[in-house]
């Protein structure tokens, strides 16, 4: 007797998600908080992210999304607009959908570790063709070859630096409501500011894409050999091409001697404008000011990054099940940031989840 092709088709699904882990997400939240009706309004946190079977190894997975998507996804941005800082340095914003109504919503995107608008071209195109909003990415200090006058620059970003983008972006749009989302590094950022700023942020929602929560953690744990590869970027990215910016800097030598993301951290504090790491963790770790977000906030992490690991999370589960505007999303695979899905034609899970938060809570917002 021959079976059903809809039985077959289970049997053969399911053989896949074991051998590629696919799973439905955890979810990390307080059930009596606004984050609990994020559950029946976002569909995708019912089902199965299914990793493309071909990636589902972890690092495979980082190197097609590092080496191959990223540099696949050419991306014709509207303008880049270099803004001067208070302090003379200078930082900028590159935007794509200019062209859209002023009212139109804007997504102010924080960029990876040494984000370019190249390397985030990806996640602009899919932000932009899933919610059809305007996206401005705001490039931090240093990066993009942006002309480093002052000698200050912080691989996780400026709060200050932030405040004067965004309200730049307001008087360009002053009908647009904000969102934000951070990538990676820029997740730092964008939860330092959340945080400091509380009640006071022009952001209605925002979304934290693979954090590592305490940062001055979170590089320890990072896998070795992806830590020695993205120091090596940081000296290429910022230190090398501005090597007369750097020539008074007394720890120079011992910043250019270090092999991980964790001693670099330890000693750049100078390069930051700060006189010690201690004085440095303090203004820019964003765990010390976490508790302090009230928009809503999603937060997404895979299980097995390699970067961005999922043992970050841990000391910070309980805190997170007893906010009422946060939930913490994980799912088994994914790497870092990659989170991709489907055979031929792979596409992002993750941006996916973030247009879909974001529209939503823009919807909530209407009402």
């Amino acid at each position: 007797m021959k079976l059903p092709v809809k039985k077959i088709t289970h049997w053969v699904q399911n053989i896949v998600d074991q051998l590629s882990g696919a799973e439905i997400p955890k979810l990390y939240f307080d059930p009596k908080g606004q984050a609990q009706q994020w559950i029946d309004q976002l569909p995708q946190l019912n089902h199965k992210y299914r990793p493309t079977p071909w990636l589902s190894n972890t690092h495979l997975h980082l190197m097609y999304f590092d080496l191959i998507k990223k540099k696949n996804v050419q991306l014709q941005y509207d303008a880049i607009e270099h803004l001067h800082m208070a302090d003379g340095g200078i930082t900028a914003i590159v935007w794509y959908g200019l062209h859209l109504p002023e009212s139109t919503p804007t997504i102010v995107l924080m960029h990876t570790l040494t984000g370019t608008p190249e390397s985030m071209s990806e996640v602009v195109h899919d932000l932009h063709r899933y919610t059809g909003w305007r996206i401005a990415l705001c490039l931090r200090r240093g990066h993009a070859n942006l002309p480093m006058i002052v000698p200050k620059i912080s691989i996780f970003g400026s709060t200050s630096d932030l405040r004067e983008q965004i309200e730049y972006i307001q008087t360009k749009f002053a009908h647009s409501t904000l969102y934000a989302v951070g990538s990676s590094a820029g997740t730092g950022l964008l939860v330092r500011y959340l945080g400091e700023q509380g009640e006071q942020t022009p952001f209605k929602a925002a979304f934290a894409l693979c954090p590592g929560y305490d940062t001055e953690l979170g590089f320890k744990n990072v896998h070795p050999f992806y830590s020695k590869i993205m120091t090596k970027k940081l000296f290429q990215s910022f230190i090398h091409p501005y090597s007369t910016t750097w020539q008074k800097t007394a720890s120079l030598t011992q910043v250019l001697a270090t092999r991980s993301l964790a001693d670099f951290q330890y000693r750049y504090f100078e390069m930051a404008g700060y006189q010690s790491f201690e004085a440095y963790n303090q203004a820019t770790n964003p765990i010390f000011v976490f508790e302090k977000i009230t928009i809503p906030l999603m937060v997404l992490n895979a299980e097995d990054d390699p970067v961005c690991r999922i043992q970050n999370l841990e000391p910070y589960k309980t805190v997170i099940q007893n906010m009422p505007n946060i939930m913490v999303v994980t799912t088994k695979k994914g790497s870092h940031c990659g989170f991709y899905e489907g055979l031929k034609q792979t596409n992002s899970w993750a941006t996916r989840l973030i247009s879909d938060f974001l529209i939503n809570q823009h919807q909530q917002e209407l009402l």
